[in-house]
């Protein structure tokens, strides 16, 4: 098989974007412009995968941290052209075909670059560009064809004159080129252009003009070779993947009460039998069992439930885990390292970090549980507080197995509750506490009979006394 390599550009800022961020970083549904593009690039077999980057270069290569790609920086981005031009040192030697497309496509499909692959071997041809015919083609560069046919070359939108505005077929920034003759080629492109860049579309007319065929073949769904340039057009590709995402789901077993207002992400996985109801937005790499119901106004992210989760109304659950059978919310906050056993209650009001609860543990309402390590059938009193944080470190609370904590108790940390042990309700404690032990730390209860009448103002009529007479009338 012939060697290709692969080339993404994604170099430049997006400036009708109107962002402090790299175009290529803005996300679909959880996953970045570039690495959509990747994605699909990728799954074709290839010699070597490389992306040109620019703006964000940073975040750019983070995006790619555990993926095997050889990186080309492009410091000043003078368009196109001079995106690949600064990849001749690591390609210009190679032989074979380079597949050319921008970082900015998230519907393009590993299925029609490897058509467009196929299509350039079989024409021998020195470079195919992907092409699509668009009712509106604003913006683009259109294909210009000779009355036989033949691409001839492309003309910006900038550049074009009326008559070549009027053109339908447009450039997609797809290309496969052979190698060799594509930086022979560079070498003769200017910056004579509106925009004062090397664009890489000159390199057709210079084909051209060298004898090389130049050949084209047309997307038959032009919406997959779409980039993206504005929020708005953004918005609708994600739209899009969107409808696939939740199709998808519904099609392998899972219910979504209503598909135009959920919003799962493409890293999201779901088992069947799972209901998922309205307004709920399911982020990075959530993964929710079977048999779950996630209630309306829930937000999961990169949170992981067993098989028969309840997560009630309202619900934000952040980097955890929830045991079979627990229900959570509604109205609560699991925040980053919480561990949920099977069995467990967490009610209203809750709020949860980085702690531990064992199995068949409660904590029902109005509680604040942080850096704790709770055992198993553990009940959380209403209004109870783990006091983690003394002002500089946090310290850790640990509560034993069928430990009952009495309503408002406050737990300052570090501290023990032993095995069996019991907290009486209103309690600060600072002190471990034996198993099978009652920890009381309270004020003494005193009741002084008569004191409120005693502070009564005169001529102030006594909640005691009898009210007056009505006048007659």
């Amino acid at each position: 098989m012939e060697e290709l390599r692969i080339l993404i550009l994604a170099a430049g800022k997006g400036t009708r974007m109107r962002s402090e961020k790299a175009k290529v970083l803005h996300t679909v549904c959880g996953v970045p412009l570039v690495m959509c593009v990747y994605n699909s690039a990728a799954k074709l077999p290839n010699q070597g995968l490389y992306v040109v980057v620019g703006e964000g270069i940073d975040e750019v290569k983070q995006v790619f941290s555990d993926r095997e790609v050889f990186f080309i920086h492009q410091a000043k981005q003078l368009g196109t052209g001079h995106a690949v031009m600064t990849a001749a040192e690591q390609l210009r030697s190679h032989s074979g075909s380079l597949l050319v497309l921008n970082g900015d496509m998230p519907l393009v499909s590993t299925a029609i670059l490897k058509r467009l692959a196929d299509f350039h071997k079989e024409a021998a041809a020195a470079v195919t560009l992907l092409t699509a015919r668009l009712e509106n083609p604003y913006g683009y560069g259109r294909v210009v064809r000779t009355v036989t046919g033949e691409i001839s070359k492309i003309v910006e939108e900038r550049d074009a004159s009326d008559l070549q505005r009027a053109i339908l077929e447009i450039n997609t920034g797809v290309y496969c080129f052979k190698i060799g003759t594509l930086f022979e080629a560079l070498d003769k492109i200017s910056t004579q252009n509106a925009q004062n860049e090397y664009y890489l579309t000159d390199v057709i007319s210079v084909l051209t003009a060298m004898g090389q065929p130049v050949a084209g073949m047309v997307a038959p769904d032009p919406d997959e070779v779409l980039g993206v340039n504005t929020r708005y057009e953004l918005a609708t590709i994600e739209a899009r993947v969107r409808a696939s995402i939740l199709k998808g789901l519904m099609e392998s077993g899972v219910t979504i009460i209503d598909p135009a207002a959920t919003y799962i992400d493409a890293t999201v996985n779901i088992k069947s039998d799972t209901v998922i109801y309205p307004n709920c937005i399911l982020e990075k790499s959530t993964r929710i069992g079977s048999h779950c119901t996630i209630h309306a106004a829930s937000h999961l992210v990169n949170a992981q439930t067993a098989d028969y989760v309840t997560v009630r109304e309202s619900t934000v659950i952040t980097d955890s885990t929830i045991g079979e059978y627990s229900t959570v919310g509604p109205f609560a906050h699991v925040r980053e390292h919480t561990c949920i056993g099977s069995h467990c209650r967490v009610g209203n009001f809750v709020e949860i970090k980085k702690s531990v609860l064992g199995n068949d543990t409660k904590a029902a309402h109005l509680a604040y549980i942080g850096d704790a390590e709770i055992g198993e059938h553990v009940n959380i009193g209403a209004g109870t507080i783990t006091c983690n944080y003394d002002g500089v470190h946090k310290n850790k609370t640990i509560i034993e197995d069928g430990v009952f904590i009495g309503s408002d108790s406050q737990l300052v940390a570090p501290v023990r509750i032993g095995k069996g042990a019991y907290v009486a309700a209103g309690s600060t404690i600072t002190e471990d506490i034996p198993a099978f032990s009652l920890g009381i730390a309270r004020g003494r209860q005193v009741v002084k009979e008569g004191w409120a009448q005693s502070r009564q103002k005169p001529n102030k009529p006594s909640i005691h006394s009898d009210p007056p007479a009505k006048p007659d009338k």
